[in-house]
């Protein structure tokens, strides 16, 4: 399972003094680029292509607090994929030190062309990267019109 460990930071931290719903969202980001850098693609290899990641939807739950400088770790696993691979459901699950799950962000996309402004299969190197990640118990196809879930 791909999975790294991360520390919350200052610009983490929210009113409450624990992380903010946005910090999930941007460390979500950071552990997808982070699995493609490390497997061969680069950001630089996404801009040479002119494709990239778009989320289209982000659905947070949380289950326990993580604190200012608390070290967590974050895996990513593949919870949904359509036949060709344009669209896709990621999880990310966030743990304490400890193991207890603190938070999940699932999050819904696909694959936009920068040139032609739409979504589109990926290249081959990339759906095969894709498949090479855990995939979640209730892992599922998505049908190609589905835009997106409710």
């Amino acid at each position: 399972m791909f999975e790294r460990k991360l520390f919350a930071s200052w610009g983490d931290m929210d009113f409450n003094s624990h992380m903010a719903n946005t910090a999930y969202l941007d460390k979500s980001g950071d552990i997808r680029m982070m699995f493609f850098a490390e497997n061969g693609f680069p950001t630089t290899e996404f801009m040479r292509l002119r494709i990239g990641p778009l989320v289209m939807k982000d659905t947070i739950e949380y289950f326990k607090e993580i604190h200012l400088l608390e070290e967590f770790r974050v895996n990513i696993q593949l919870a949904g994929l359509s036949e060709d691979g344009s669209r896709f459901k990621l999880k990310n699950e966030f743990r304490k030190e400890s193991g207890d799950l603190a938070a999940t962000v699932l999050s819904f996309g696909g694959w936009l062309s920068l040139t032609e402004r739409k979504l589109i299969p990926p290249p081959e190197k990339i759906l095969s990267i894709m498949k090479t990640l855990n995939h979640t118990d209730d892992f599922e196809i998505i049908e190609r019109s589905k835009k997106m879930p409710k």
